[in-house]
């Protein structure tokens, strides 16, 4: 079934800010529990995404990423906060908001026993709209697709079914664009695709509201928001949250990685380490050589002491420790 319908002869007014540069989203002391208020799924969150922005939604499954897009897409109601998007209350304007916006939920959503050109003209019809119309939209991704058109849905691989969705969610030409981490369980090549199709989109004009789990991705957004345990614990553009990172970093080698990390909760100067990849990452006040002469006579081999500049992974872990440690 379809996540939500809209009215295709809908003769609402414009969106307040359409054409203004002003806020897409807004989101104020927002709070949402599940279980009877047993299970705290977002505590207190704020932000807030700019017209033609890609902004980014960075955090581990279970921080309430999912929990904070259904809100914003009027599928779930807050237990206290408030938010808009385009200027509309996602509790009293949601069906304003259901015409303006697109949607691609982590879970793959669409009808398995539809083909894939019944699928993308079902959601076109669905909207009043045609594939033509927009088809400048899709074009990129749909050329891909577009020899498996009368393969059903459901038999198509992980990436075939991102790309579906990411169609089906554009061919109305939504003015935001919410995509749950889009580019989990896809290979490498197709989230590379969708991310410069993502920039694409911007340049048309699409405010782009993304999640993702993975680390490495938040460079790409123009702003994120690092979520912890439903908790906001940092907004700002990837550059600015990198450099305000102040503390010496260091990414440490040796023979025996898992030996490497025991010893390392030893060295009398270590604020945090952990593994990173093939190295572990240490945060010291000490300096290379006094811990070089350390770990040396922890009996550790082939050890690579090199001071680097902290990723967006290393600044969450921070922001984390800072925010959950008693």
């Amino acid at each position: 079934m379809p996540l939500f319908q809209t009215n295709t002869q809908s003769h609402e007014p414009a969106s307040p800010l359409r054409g203004v540069g002003r806020l897409y989203i807004s989101v104020s002391n927002l709070s949402k529990t599940y279980e009877n208020g047993k299970v705290r799924a977002l505590n207190d969150v704020n932000f807030s995404v700019d017209e033609g922005e890609i902004f980014g939604l960075i955090g581990p499954d279970g921080a309430g990423k999912t929990s904070i897009f259904r809100i914003l897409t009027t599928l779930l109601i807050p237990d206290s906060g408030k938010a808009s998007v385009l200027g509309y209350d996602v509790v009293k304007d949601f069906r304003k908001i259901r015409n303006e916006i697109g949607y691609m939920p982590g879970r793959f959503s669409l009808y398995p026993d539809l083909s894939v050109a019944e699928n993308l003209n079902f959601y076109a019809r669905l909207f009043g709209t045609t594939i033509e119309a927009n088809y400048h939209l899709i074009r990129d991704i749909y050329v891909q697709i577009e020899p498996f058109k009368k393969r059903k849905a459901g038999q198509l691989s992980g990436g075939m079914k991102q790309k579906l969705a990411l169609c089906c969610a554009l061919i109305h030409k939504p003015k935001v664009l919410f995509l749950d981490e889009p580019t989990t369980g896809i290979d490498p090549v197709s989230r590379k695709e969708l991310w410069e199709m993502l920039r694409k989109l911007k340049d048309e004009g699409i405010c782009i509201f993304v999640s993702t789990p993975y680390m490495d991705e938040a460079v790409k957004c123009d702003r994120i928001a690092l979520i912890q345990q439903g908790v906001i614990l940092k907004t700002e553009t990837p550059e600015a949250i990198v450099k305000q990172y102040d503390k010496p970093i260091f990414a440490v080698g040796a023979d025996n990685t898992y030996q490497l990390l025991k010893v390392l909760e030893q060295y009398p100067n270590r604020l945090n380490s952990y593994a990173f990849g093939e190295f572990a990452h240490l945060v010291t006040n000490g300096n290379e050589d006094e811990l070089s002469d350390f770990l040396e006579k922890k009996g550790l081999k082939d050890i690579t002491i090199n001071r680097i500049k902290a990723s967006i992974e290393d600044c969450f872990i921070d922001l984390s420790i800072r925010n959950f440690s008693t």
